[in-house]
């Protein structure tokens, strides 16, 4: 029998790496004879550089970056096996969590560290990217990361702007003769899971700035910012953003990455089943199991548990899933779900259940009645 194990992380709890690990455990108890093939997974949001880390063989890099207020933080990336492919959350550099509740104001705040990222990536050798832009402090439009990387932003007194949400507005022109000319000889995909455009009732500074810190007076200058930039952007460098969906993503950093770097937006979770090759690993395959932390609803609509299961569904793989809570909303999930477990065995505190060792105790235990059901099913298959 041949297993893939291919889930996401259960966050706040295990790495999906770890998960692999502690449902192997329990596949080879059920089948001590099974051939398991451990795939960790995500889909392009928090977790995603260390899932591909881990299941490539790379390394964490560690650089001392602009912060989204200008002060230094310590930010990591993946180094991936092949040497070649740097992945970057730009959280781990312009993250919301990395500004005080009482200073949040996206005038104020900068992508500049996100492009140190990738600056730094590039020095090390990456010549693919894979940008995971979720949980922005900002909405400067990419101008930060844009400045980080040898564009000048400049005002109509040709003076640079400064590259926050709040230079957008006085943005003029913009100059790329000093741009750093390997982020376009790169491949860069982004991880963009919102259809959001740049600007305007759903864009980015109306839909994410409130949670941003943004009041209403803010969110109009910014929204007026962001349309200044489509405009310059367009008559500048002819590259149109201003409708474009996922433009809106990051606080503009969507638009951002495609206008200065060239930068394809694509679904977090294609771009990871790319990366680590799932779908020759699926080929082979007689079952699958994937899992998540929650199992709901919002699994049908980007999440690693819809990813791998259209993969299994294409090679003709069944695949079931488990997760740390499953909703009865998952029933509607059967359509590309062969079956659904939960691996709470009874009643028990959340901070009990999220405690890696319950947890990865839970994980196993659960992958082990899902393989002895699946090879008892497939035993009495062959005896009629």
């Amino acid at each position: 029998m041949k297993i893939i194990i291919a889930p996401d992380s259960f966050k706040g709890s295990l790495t999906a790496l770890e998960v692999c690990e502690a449902a192997r455990e329990g596949a080879l108890r059920a089948v001590p004879a099974a051939e398991i093939l451990t795939v960790p997974m995500a889909d392009g949001g928090e977790g995603t550089v260390q899932s591909l880390v881990d299941a490539t063989g790379g390394r964490l890099v560690t650089a001392t970056v602009t912060g989204p207020l200008g002060d230094p933080v310590e930010a990591s990336y993946g180094l991936l096996g092949d040497g070649e492919t740097a992945v970057i959350e730009m959280a781990a550099a312009s993250g919301l969590p990395l500004v005080p509740p009482g200073q949040r104001n996206p005038l104020n705040t900068t992508t500049y560290g996100t492009g140190e990222l990738i600056k730094a990536a590039l020095d090390a050798g990456a010549r693919k990217l894979i940008v995971g832009i979720g949980g922005s402090a900002t909405t400067d439009g990419g101008l930060g990361m844009a400045a980080a990387l040898g564009a000048r932003l400049l005002d109509e007194a040709g003076s640079d702007v400064e590259p926050t949400g709040a230079g957008l507005a006085k943005l003029n022109r913009i100059d790329l003769s000093g741009f750093d000319p390997r982020v376009r000889a790169a491949r860069i995909r982004v991880a963009c899971d919102v259809d959001n455009p740049l600007y305007g009732p759903t864009g980015a500074a109306h839909v994410y700035g409130p949670q941003k810190g943004a009041t209403p007076e803010v969110v109009e200058q910014l929204d007026g910012g962001l349309q200044r930039f489509a405009e310059v952007a367009q008559r500048d460098l002819a590259v149109d953003v201003a409708q474009m969906p996922g433009a809106g993503a990051a606080g503009g950093l969507g638009a951002g990455l495609v206008v200065f770097c060239g930068a394809t937006l694509e679904p977090g979770v294609k771009i990871v089943i790319d990366t680590v090759g799932l779908h020759a690993k699926m080929e082979q395959a007689d079952v699958c199991l994937t899992g998540e932390g929650r199992i709901d609803y919002q699994t049908a609509f980007g999440k690693t548990c819809k990813g791998v299961a259209d993969v299994a569904a294409e090679a003709g793989v069944p695949v079931i899933a488990f997760g740390g809570a499953v909703s009865t909303e998952a029933e509607n999930l059967h359509e590309f779900l062969t079956a659904v477990f939960s691996i709470c065995t009874g009643p028990a505190e959340l901070e009990q259940l999220m405690e890696a060792e319950t947890a990865r105790r839970l994980v196993s235990f659960t992958a082990e009645q899902i393989v002895r059901c699946y090879s008892a099913a497939c035993e009495r298959h062959r005896r009629t």
